[in-house]
């Protein structure tokens, strides 16, 4: 058991080493290479949410594995597994009215705040017989997915392309008048802009000009537990709605703070935008404040 602990490990421990952008790739080459390991890779490693259209209705849908069966995905309009039905399982009825009413909140915080994407919400029955007027214990999923495209001819070069997405999962216990949930979210965030420079000086010429790319990706998972009051079913949609966009907030900000500025700071660590003559002023400047300082204290 040891062993086989090890090398799921392994496997884990070389996907966090390679590039988050190709995570597909790398996760069929690692089913390929490792096919026992297959089910736990795919059930745990998080991929880019799928993009699938519901013919039915005319409205895109995600797919994960949350709602997948086989090689087809469950349709959140019309409760159908697409493209070819598989008889998967579908949620009781109940938890459908209440399904269907959580994409409908969604698909307006969606627009809200993406301004675009796609949305799409999952519940499945924890319990083998979900009655009618007892409480009960289900769980879900929430899935976000927003995508700038490549530029395309008539726009800059340095126009940004990327991705976001986001999945929670949540666990809810009914408690009388009162539900307890439990969070845990991830955000993929893939985001890539070209850059151009041009080099200045004595022997520039038309063609002394370069082209770069600068892509920050990666992921980021956090947990909370909460416990909101509950008067009917109707309440689990304010109290998933707040609990899922209090946490896309702080991770939002995590994000802004975190990786965006530790990269900007490293990025002007390794390369000054100020000449050299404008770096040793500064440095003449900081020299005259501090002995001007010094002698004043003493």
């Amino acid at each position: 058991m040891a062993d086989v602990d090890l090398t799921f490990d392994s496997l884990l421990d070389l996907l966090r080493r390679l590039p988050p952008t190709r995570v597909e790739e790398n996760v069929n080459a690692l089913c390929d290479l490792a096919p026992d390991y297959a089910d736990d890779l795919l059930g745990n490693v998080d991929q880019p949410l799928k993009i699938l259209t519901d013919s039915e209705k005319g409205r895109e849908f995600l797919g994960c594995d949350y709602n997948r069966d086989g090689d087809s995905f469950r349709s959140p309009w019309s409760n159908d597994y697409l493209p070819e039905a598989t008889g998967g399982p579908v949620p009781s009825a109940r938890l459908r009215e209440l399904e269907i009413s959580l994409n409908a909140a969604f698909d307006t915080y969606r627009e809200m705040y993406f301004e675009g994407g796609t949305s799409s919400v999952y519940l499945w029955d924890l319990e083998d017989d979900p009655g009618q007027g007892k409480e009960i214990s289900f769980a879900g999923v929430v899935l976000l997915k927003k995508v700038l495209s490549t530029p395309t001819a008539d726009q800059p070069e340095t126009t940004p392309s990327g991705s976001w997405d986001s999945l929670h999962v949540f666990e809810c216990q009914e408690r009388g008048r009162s539900a307890k949930y439990k969070l845990t979210s991830t955000v993929m965030l893939v985001l890539e802009t070209r850059t151009l420079a041009k080099i200045e000086g004595k022997e520039a010429d038309e063609k002394s000009a370069g082209k770069g790319a600068v892509t920050l990706s990666g992921s980021m998972t956090r947990q909370a537990e909460v416990d909101y009051p509950l008067t009917n079913s109707a309440g689990h949609i304010p109290n998933i709605g707040r609990m899922v966009e209090d946490m896309e907030i702080k991770m939002r900000n995590l994000l802004s703070s975190v990786y965006f500025g530790k990269t900007k700071d490293v990025i002007n660590d390794l390369r000054s935008q100020s000449g050299l003559e404008m770096k040793s002023k500064e440095d003449l400047l900081r020299a005259e404040l501090a002995g001007k300082l010094g002698a004043r204290k003493a």
